[in-house]
């Protein structure tokens, strides 16, 4: 019954040594980063970057400017998105579906870099390099994936349209939260401060959130065996840096930081 009900939700795996090791590979590593994160091993970016802690350990890193290091890791994935339309021929209505919300994606946080979040710091080039491989190979893998699907029949039961609605609900709630955010800070000043506002008040992390609703969206248009396990892996890896950034929260501000307010989902965890 259960391979019944998926064999009607995924297209069956291509045929592609590739794509096969890469959805293995995607889910498993995205896991195992959000596992890491709650046992206080982070991706070294945003609140998590700590500079005295390199220091102390003498680690020569190569250091960047955070809104540099940012446009870095989503501007590849944005373009391999934007190149998409012109690589690939006879494209159906569900691939290019699938391109454009994936170059919108990237697209609105390149601009968000650029004109909504506020930076102060700096980030290692490594974890930039890092995460900017990451969404490039994934992205590019979730567009080749869609398109050897295109040699199978239509499924029997089409989610494309219901992705869509949870793509847009996503991007725009992850958007909403992200805006919320930078007004946190004037230019300059790097204080970190409890916010407020909108899901704020529940989770400290609703665009996360938003962002699993979003990925969620996009396997719905998919309907990819790939996508499906780079989600899975998304809300593993958002889970824990979600459960990591209340800890953090907590150990900063104590009981200032409201004890009811949870790490991704409201009322529940």
């Amino acid at each position: 019954m259960t391979i019944l009900l998926f064999q009607t939700l995924l297209y069956p795996p291509p045929s592609s040594f590739f794509v096969t090791v890469m959805s293995i590979l995607s889910c498993l590593s995205l896991t195992n980063g959000g596992y890491m994160e709650t046992k206080g091993k982070h991706m070294q970016y945003s609140k998590f970057f700590n500079v005295a802690a390199l220091k102390k350990d003498k680690v020569q890193e190569t250091m960047v400017g955070s809104r540099n290091g940012m446009l870095l890791v989503y501007t590849p994935a944005f373009l391999v998105g934007l190149a998409s339309f012109t690589i690939f021929g006879n494209l159906d209505l569900r691939f290019i579906m699938l391109i454009l919300v994936l170059t919108i994606h990237f697209l609105k946080r390149v601009l968000e870099v650029l004109f909504v979040h506020k930076y102060s710091g700096s980030m290692a080039l490594e974890t930039a390099i890092t995460i900017c491989s990451s969404y490039t190979i994934s992205t590019g893998t979730m567009i080749y994936a869609q398109y050897l699907s295109q040699e199978h029949n239509e499924l029997t039961i089409d989610l494309k349209y219901v992705g869509i609605v949870l793509f847009i609900i996503g991007i725009v709630g992850n958007f909403y939260h992200h805006h919320i955010l930078s007004n946190l800070r004037t230019k300059g000043n790097r204080e970190y401060k409890i916010p407020r506002g909108g899901l704020f008040d529940l989770v400290i992390c609703p665009h996360y959130l938003f962002e699993i609703i979003e990925f969620i969206g996009v396997s719905c248009i998919a309907q990819t065996t790939y996508a499906l396990a780079f989600t899975l892996g998304t809300v593993f890896y958002l889970t824990g840096r979600s459960y990591a950034t209340r800890e953090w929260y907590l150990l900063k501000f104590g009981e200032k930081f409201g004890s009811g307010v949870k790490a991704l989902i409201p009322y529940v965890f």
